[in-house]
Order: C-alpha cells, then sequence, then structure tokens
C-alpha cells in the first residue's frame, strides 16, 4: 500500500468528499415514514460526450436558467415599457430600428465573451447578455410571423412561452437526468484553475473549486489538479455576477423557508392559487367580451385538473414517503408550466406571466425541500 503523502509546510489542504449519511425516517420534521432521498451514485463508465472531449459544467443549468430569467425580464420590461411610452419608434424618414436589432447585436456581443476569454468567470456575463438580446429578439416573433408585421399578434406571447419552455427541457435532459461523471467535475475544478493562474481565486470561488476536486477524486489527473489549485494564491477581486448574486439571495429566502418549515404550508397554499387562478383567469377573459379559441379553454381545464391529480397524489404521499410526496408535488407545479401556461399565454398574457411567477416560486419552493432532503441522504443535491 502507498503511503499517504505529507503536506508541506504551509499548503492548502484538499477538501475531502463529503460523507454519506442517511438521515433517519422523520428525524427532521417529526412525521414517521422515509425522510431522505434514494442515493444517486454517479455513473463509472464515461458517457458519449466525455469520450468525445464535452465535459458538462456542472453550473451548466444556473447559467441556462439565468439566460432563461434574463430574457424572460427582458420581453416582460421591453413590453411594459412600450406600452406605457405609447410605442414609440426608434428613426425616421422611412426607417424604423426595431428592437430585434439591438437584440442580435447582443447576442453578437455575448458570442465574442464566450469566444474571447477561458474559464468559467466570463460565463454569467454571457448568459446575462445572451438573455437581454434573445429577450429583444423573441420579442418581435409576432412580425416575422405575421404577413402584415403584426408585433400584436396574438399567439406571440405563448410561442415565446413555449420556446423557452423547450430551451429549460432540452437543459434538463442535458444536465439533469444524469448523475455527473467525476470525470467532469475535475475538469470543472480544473477550470476555475484556468482563471486562478492569471487572476488569483478569491474565498468564495476556492471553495466552489475544492468542492469540485473533492467529488472528483478518483479521476485522472485528480493529483495534479489538486498540487495547481493548492499553488494558486489568494485574490478576493473578481467580476461581479449580477445571476450569482440574484441566485444566492433567493436560495437563502428558500433555505429559510425550508429551515423554518414552511415549505409544506407555501406550497399547498401556491398550488392552490394556481388550481384557482386557470379557470379565473379564462373568467377575465369571458367578462372582456373575448371568446377564447376552444382549443385554449379544453387546455386550460383539462391540464388544471391533471395539476390537482398529480398534486393530491403528492398530498397523500406527505405521512409516510415526503421525498416521493415533493416530488409529485413538483410534478404538478411542472404540469401547470409546461401545459397550463402555454394555453393561458394564448389569450391573457400579462394574468398568465402573475401565473408564471407563482409557479416559479412553487417550483423553487419544492426543489429546496428536495434538497433538503437529498443533503440527509448525503446524495448530490
Amino acid at each position: 500500500m502507498p503511503r499517504p503523502r505529507r503536506r508541506a509546510a504551509g499548503e492548502r489542504p484538499v477538501a475531502a468528499p463529503e460523507e454519506s449519511v442517511r438521515g433517519r425516517p422523520g428525524e427532521e420534521s417529526g412525521r414517521p415514514g422515509r425522510e431522505h432521498a434514494p442515493l444517486r451514485r454517479a455513473p463509472e463508465r464515461p458517457g458519449r460526450l466525455l469520450r468525445w472531449g464535452l465535459p458538462r459544467d456542472p453550473e451548466a443549468t444556473a447559467h441556462v436558467t439565468g439566460f432563461v430569467v434574463t430574457t424572460v425580464l427582458t420581453v416582460v420590461v421591453t413590453r411594459a415599457f412600450l406600452q406605457l411610452a405609447g410605442f414609440p419608434q426608434v428613426g425616421g424618414g422611412g426607417l424604423h430600428v426595431a428592437h430585434v436589432l439591438w437584440g442580435g447585436l447582443f447576442l453578437a456581443v455575448a458570442v465574442v465573451l464566450a469566444l474571447s476569454f477561458a474559464g468559467p468567470v466570463v460565463r454569467p456575463l454571457v448568459a446575462l447578455t445572451g438573455g437581454i438580446g434573445f429577450g429583444l429578439f423573441i420579442d418581435e416573433v409576432g412580425k416575422f410571423l405575421t404577413q402584415d408585421n403584426d408585433y400584436f399578434y396574438a399567439p406571440a406571447p405563448m410561442i415565446m412561452y413555449v420556446t423557452l419552455v423547450l430551451l429549460m427541457v432540452w437543459a434538463d435532459v442535458l444536465h439533469g437526468r444524469r448523475v455527473h461523471h467525476r470525470r467532469e467535475h475535475l475538469a470543472a475544478a480544473a477550470d476555475h484553475a484556468v482563471s486562478g493562474l492569471v487572476g488569483g481565486l478569491s474565498q468564495r470561488r476556492r471553495a466552489v473549486a475544492e468542492d469540485l476536486l473533492a467529488r472528483g477524486r478518483g479521476a485522472r489527473g485528480w493529483a495534479e489538479t489538486a498540487a495547481l489549485l493548492r499553488a494558486i494564491p489568494d485574490d478576493e477581486e473578481e467580476v461581479l455576477d449580477p445571476v450569482d448574486a440574484a441566485r444566492q439571495r433567493l436560495r437563502a429566502l428558500l433555505h429559510g423557508v425550508v429551515r423554518r418549515r414552511w415549505s409544506t404550508a407555501l406550497t399547498g397554499v401556491l398550488l392552490l392559487v394556481l388550481l384557482a387562478g386557470a379557470p379565473a383567469t379564462l373568467m377575465v377573459h369571458r367578462a372582456q367580451g373575448q371568446t377564447a379559441p376552444g382549443w385554449v379553454e379544453a387546455g386550460v381545464l383539462g391540464a388544471t385538473a391533471l395539476t390537482l391529480v398529480v398534486a393530491a397524489r403528492g398530498w397523500l404521499l406527505l405521512p409516510t414517503d415526503r421525498y416521493a410526496a415533493f416530488r409529485w408535488l413538483r410534478g404538478a407545479v411542472l404540469v401547470t408550466l409546461l401545459l397550463t401556461q402555454v394555453a393561458l399565454y394564448r389569450v391573457e398574457p400579462w394574468l398568465a406571466s402573475a401565473g408564471l411567477l407563482l409557479a416559479v416560486a412553487a417550483l423553487g419552493v419544492t426543489g429546496a425541500e428536495l434538497r433538503r432532503l437529498q443533503r440527509v441522504a448525503g446524495a448530490p443535491a
């Protein structure tokens, strides 16, 4: 057996992998039954993407989420500003500078940033800039689907929403269905070392890199990467990451909700509002003297019924299997996001946007509770 290497004086220790600790049933909530998540293990055999030299970034889901959220906020702010300002036009003399052109410019800047800088520091900026550009671009989708360049084309908000949903589903298929291989964690740790070689590592970024290194233990090149990270000096100066700052604040808020055991009650309240809000939106649309397409009404009512069934299944599982229960409750929220909101955006985009915010909040609460249960089990969150 090889003897363990003695650490030199002043050398930084390397974080060890987290121990797998399973919580006892009912340990934190006082409820009987299973409280923890089933332990998920990383695959031993590298997948095809790794054999092609395409390791997935463990933070990719956060970057894609930041891109989509920025896109949604850009569309909402753009439409609100245009409506309040009376839809002004930039240009003159027969020219009209549509904001789709500004969107293309922001997208070009995002691509140039991604191609110009190595390391993980630039990716949040790419997500933010690309989200603004894509929002300005897709906001004018109605003009390019109609012969008369109709910006107010009624199905346009629904088309935007479906496009963003498909992007999130694609990201989930790529990153959320398969546990990251330890080689991918090690590659991500080495990626952080790339930026540290030239600018040092802040305490926060070093902690992220060492956590990734710990998860990549056993992969080829681990010792070399660990030695490289130890050699990188400390430097607290780093580029501001507004997406990460907003995400950390949201995580702290959701952690407070979970820690105070409000997750069950808050999830129930949000689901009840969503269930009642869908048919109420149709009633508001009719009260304004407008008629919704038949498929919209059928879709809203059918999706609402499906949401109710899935949520009821989750509620019945709460006393015996909290983890499975919250997966069903999260599924109910996803039904609302993937089906109900699509139909509502066809008739009342602003009310559908309010429902979207509530559904995203419910998704955040259920996700935070599932992560807590995963930590109890020692599984990767």
